[in-house]
């Protein structure tokens, strides 16, 4: 898998450091630890998981101190067990000791949510059903937060309000209705801009594809046989995401439905962080 470009994640992982070390640097490193001292450390798994976070976390040593020399054993995307050695550091023990809080919170989180975005994934096999995330990320984090969800097999919705127009209940009630929301997109729209309404009912679905102009549809918080209905209903004339109430036992019956994506928030507000540890070697 591609990483990022380190320019566009170093800004998260500097703010992070500069967090754990204002205003005076780790006085505890600097107490205890003699100038000079070098060390190796491992970085390894405690549980159960999918990698994520080796190349932030390779970045907070870096920037910590450029001369740490960083080898990663287990790429992101990979599975981890127990004892699993995902990076080794070695160079100066102070640097290490400096960066390693933030790079264990970096890569729990970010394997936290690619474990759980797995178990997600694997519950759609067989099925034309993508597991998709949501805006419903920390703030700031995003970037990282969603290529933990590509770690985990998942795919990414919009970065931001400007990714696409994505037509909310809210949006509907504002503007008077789903005729004239989507009336009015008609007339903005860019030719590269995709539109998703979202729809509540089977009889607002109806009106969707009644007046035309949207590409996605957002079935919000549908029962199973209304999802499946609603599938036969579109046809293959839209895109169809299946969102709201998407907990775990229920993707695989959702998936069977054949809608194309599956929206869950939780993967990035509700993933447990997965355990992982700085152990010293030599």
């Amino acid at each position: 898998m591609t990483d990022l470009p380190d320019l566009l994640l170093e800004p998260l992982v500097r703010a992070a450091l500069v967090e754990d070390l204002a205003p005076w640097g780790d006085a505890t490193t600097r107490a205890v630890i003699p100038a000079g001292t070098r060390a190796t450390n491992a970085l390894r798994s405690r549980g159960v998981g999918i990698v994520s976070g080796m190349q932030v976390a390779a970045l907070a040593f870096r920037l910590t101190d450029p001369t740490l020399t960083v080898t990663t054993h287990l790429a992101d995307g990979v599975p981890c067990a127990p004892g699993d050695t995902l990076m080794t550091i070695s160079g100066d023990a102070a640097a290490m000791l400096m960066a390693e809080r933030v790079a264990l919170n970096f890569a729990g989180r970010m394997c936290g949510i690619a474990t759980l975005t797995a178990a997600y994934v694997a519950e759609t096999r067989g099925t034309r059903a993508r597991i998709t995330c949501t805006r419903k990320t920390t703030p700031g984090l995003r970037l990282v937060e969603k290529a933990a969800i590509r770690h985990g097999g998942g795919f990414n919705h919009r970065f931001s309000l400007g990714d696409a127009i994505l037509i909310k209940d809210n949006h509907i009630a504002a503007a008077g209705g789903i005729g004239p929301v989507l009336t009015a997109v008609k007339a903005a729209r860019s030719h590269m801009m995709r539109v998703e309404i979202e729809v509540d009912t089977l009889d607002q679905l109806e009106q969707v594809l009644a007046v035309g102009g949207a590409d996605v549809v957002l079935l919000d918080n549908m029962d199973t046989p209304s999802l499946a209905q609603a599938v036969r209903l579109v046809a293959g004339r839209m895109l169809t995401e299946a969102s709201g109430n998407m907990s775990l036992p229920r993707i695989a019956e959702v998936a069977a439905t054949g809608v194309d994506y599956i929206s869950v928030g939780a993967l990035t507000h509700s993933a447990p962080v997965l355990d992982l540890g700085l152990d010293f070697l030599a």
